[in-house]
């Protein structure tokens, strides 16, 4: 039997399809829909569109058949998936064009694969013949111009461009495919120092805007970091088209927010974790991180503009368009962790253009899209009267917006502190009863302090949001321990005495996140995002911290921009294998990169943080009640949450009785048309599906390994598939190097009919 349809009821329908389907210059589907076919639907950007939405209108999966979802393909990259082998985890969110996949592998290798199939395609390694170095890598970037069609992306201090085809590097770009990723960042004339011989890598994509590619940066936060200027490459040449310097040279705007002659000695300010486009605005939009060094700002008194800002740009120009700081001369390491989510919302009666911005100590800002000005209104509030270190000068007040309500932890109070177990509670508050007490925002100091917000909040997985103005976010609720010390002393609580030169050069490349003193952490430190570092040579040998020194892994960069010299003097200081200094050794006082580095750079701050060490009770679980990891709602017309629910369990904890805690979790949401929200990301190792209506979870998976990663979702010849990357390895868990993708069984989804 045919079933007919009315003439009109096709034709509205076509008119849909057609209105969703409209390709932006370079091919592009930039909203992520269906083409007119209705067959095939890309997810062609990181984050999915230029808005960064996460959000696709595909329906065929939905709340009505997700529980019949199922692995569709596994692609196995052949790294980091053998039982017990220490490696990098995978954070790629992958992009979909035309029906191919492009993504990374935990060694840094770019892929091309089927994205109905998951078979190979290509592959390319950019340390072929040269020492890696391997850091975190979120994604790709593609451009096309006609039968021009790129892969770009950035390795180690390197950006590459790749034909899509073939995988091969473009030899027009760059040096035969490849640029000096230092390019754009100054030279010694202006600085006093070379950039081109410190660290610099990027771990989240940039964004396309007509022929120029626009990228943030990542940089070390110790006293070695370079400025986080933003910079447009253009993508046939790879020559820098424009900068905005982040931290301003002398007669720019914004100057004056630091102290003479901070830009050279200082860096960071940097955009890590992605920017946005409105191309119709031709508009970028990005957020930045803290200055150097963290948790003391003694050499650069003053707010700090444009560290810590939500900033609006010129694509074409990179001219500032308007910015706003959310966090003023940060002394908490609260860069920002996402990038900004292109939203409309409902505002007297009408629609607006809004950008939303979370952040790590819970917060989400909206912005009108034009100017900036806060939509809801935001209250510089007094800091605590408290006395920082010396020589630094915290600012008076912090901007807290008025809604929404903060999603993640603000303060900590005896109320607050763990009941797991009777013997858990006496362990966290011995540690409470020494620790610094009061409201947020106290300046580091000398006794030490529990905080929460140095890993999230919100994290690099973004927010996702849907066409009604819904933004939803995952936060994290976790305790750090923050201990300041005097960098002159060798060793706590003794006198100030000469430095060796492996500490010297420890105090400036390592100690902003690695503590040496098993005091200051609580927990094992394979657990610890930044390993505790006493007594590392029971763990591992010289050979193996030579090689981590030089490669680098996970967030840890790699350390080649130092000389053989200075890292095995690093590796004498941690083994203790190092000569007692002489009182009149001014070489090991002054140890930094040598002939690299003027008088004040690298620079040796007199104060350093005790390594960021999370605060667990003995049993290696969070210090606090739970919930430990939530999944938010927030209707972002309104300021009002729709829903909170926990995100993640601890199974053992679950069989023991106790209703699931959540996690901490890292790796972003996917909302879908289809009334579904997906999110992995959770120590549980699961992928979920919830209802977006109600955060009801509708569906489960047990993934082979830790999905640390945003899901994705596309169309290939009529079926929707949802994909995800199992990478494993973040919090001791067991490694992984898989990317797997989900779809329904044919029967869980009409046909579509022919109309006679």
């Amino acid at each position: 039997m045919t079933i007919r349809f009315p003439l009109i009821s096709v034709l509205f329908a076509t008119a849909i399809l057609c209105s969703l389907s409209t390709p932006d210059q370079h091919g592009r589907f930039p909203e992520g829909r269906f083409p007119e076919d209705g067959k095939d639907a890309d997810w062609p950007v990181y984050g999915g569109n230029n808005a960064g939405n996460r959000y696709s209108s595909l329906t065929q999966i939905n709340k009505d058949n997700v529980k019949d979802l199922q692995p569709a393909w596994t692609y196995d990259t052949g790294e980091n998936n053998k039982p017990g082998e220490r490696g990098m985890d995978i954070q790629c969110q992958p992009i979909v064009i035309d029906g191919v996949m492009y993504g990374t592998t935990p060694k840094l290798k770019v892929f091309a694969i089927e994205a109905a199939t998951g078979k190979e395609l290509w592959k390319f390694d950019p340390f072929e013949g040269k020492r890696p170095r391997f850091h975190p890598m979120r994604g790709v970037v593609y451009w096309s111009e006609g039968n021009d069609q790129r892969i770009l992306f950035t390795a180690g201090a390197s950006l590459f461009a790749l034909n899509a085809q073939t995988g091969k590097l473009v030899e027009s770009f760059g040096k035969n495919g490849e640029v000096d990723f230092h390019d754009g960042l100054g030279d010694a004339a202006t600085y006093g120092y070379d950039p081109y011989q410190f660290n610099i890598r990027n771990t989240t994509p940039g964004v396309i805007f007509k022929n120029l590619l626009i990228s943030g940066s990542s940089v070390s936060e110790g006293g070695d970091a370079l400025p986080g200027h933003i910079r447009a490459f253009d993508v046939r040449t790879g020559k820098v088209a424009w900068v905005f310097r982040t931290i301003p040279l002398p007669g720019e705007y914004g100057y004056e927010t630091w102290s003479k002659d901070s830009y050279k000695k200082l860096g960071g300010a940097n955009c890590w974790a992605g920017m946005v486009i409105d191309e119709k605005r031709g508009m970028v939009f990005l957020g930045t991180g803290s200055p150097s060094v963290d948790f003391y700002g003694g050499a650069r008194k003053g707010s700090n503009l444009f560290a810590n800002c939500v900033i609006a740009l010129n694509a074409a120009t990179g001219k500032r368009i308007w910015h706003f700081q959310t966090v003023h001369h940060d002394l908490w390491d609260r860069d920002i962790p996402c990038p900004p989510n292109l939203i409309r919302v409902k505002r007297n009666g009408r629609m607006l253009d809004a950008v939303a911005q979370a952040t790590k100590d819970g917060y989400v800002f909206l912005f009108d899209r034009d100017t900036g000005k806060p939509l809801f209104p935001v209250k510089e509030v007094p800091v605590p009267n408290a006395k920082p270190l010396s020589g630094d000068q915290p600012w008076p007040t912090q901007p807290v917006p008025v809604k929404p309500a903060p999603f993640a932890n603000q303060t900590l109070t005896e109320a607050d502190i763990t009941t797991r177990t009777p013997e858990a509670h006496a362990y966290v508050l011995d540690r409470f009863g020494i620790s610094n007490k009061g409201p947020k925002n106290q300046p580091p100091d000398l006794s030490g302090g529990l905080l929460y917000g140095i890993g999230g909040g919100a994290e690099w997985g973004g927010t996702a949001a849907d066409p009604d103005g819904i933004v939803y976010v995952n936060g994290n609720n976790m305790l750090w321990w923050l201990k300041m010390r005097d960098a002159r002393d060798a060793q706590r609580g003794e006198k100030s005495q000469v430095l060796s030169r492996g500490q010297v050069l420890f105090n400036t490349n390592c100690a902003v996140c690695h503590a040496t003193d098993s005091q200051t952490a609580t927990a094992s430190a394979t657990t610890q995002a930044y390993p505790v570092l006493k007594d590392i040579g029971q763990r591992m040998n010289r050979e193996q911290i030579g090689a981590l020194l030089e490669t680098g892994r996970g967030r840890m960069p790699s350390f080649q921009h130092i000389s053989k010299e200075d890292r095995t003097a690093i590796l004498d200081f941690l083994l203790k294998t190092e000569p007692k200094p002489a009182a009149n050794d001014i070489h090991a006082q002054t140890a930094t990169a040598g002939s690299k580095s003027n008088a004040h750079f690298p620079y040796q701050p007199p104060y350093v943080n005790n390594g960021n060490v999370q605060f667990r009770d003995q049993d290696n679980y969070p210090a606090i009640k739970p919930p430990w990891g939530t999944l938010n709602a927030i209707n972002m017309n309104t300021g009002e949450y729709l829903w909170r629910v926990t995100l993640g369990e601890y199974p053992e904890l679950t069989k023991q009785g106790i209703p699931p805690t959540g996690t901490e979790n890292h790796g972003g949401p996917l909302v879908t048309a289809g009334g579904l929200l997906f999110i992995a990301a959770t120590y549980d190792e699961k992928l979920r599906a919830f209802d977006a209506k109600t955060g009801k979870v509708v569906w489960e998976y047990q993934l082979p390994a830790g999905g640390f990663a945003t899901p994705v979702t596309y169309m290939v010849d009529g079926k929707q598939y949802i994909a995800i990357a199992a990478g494993g390895t973040r919090y001791g868990l067991k490694p992984g190097g898989n990317y797997i993708a989900f779809a329904l069984p044919q029967r869980s989804f009409p046909v579509p009919v022919p109309v006679d």
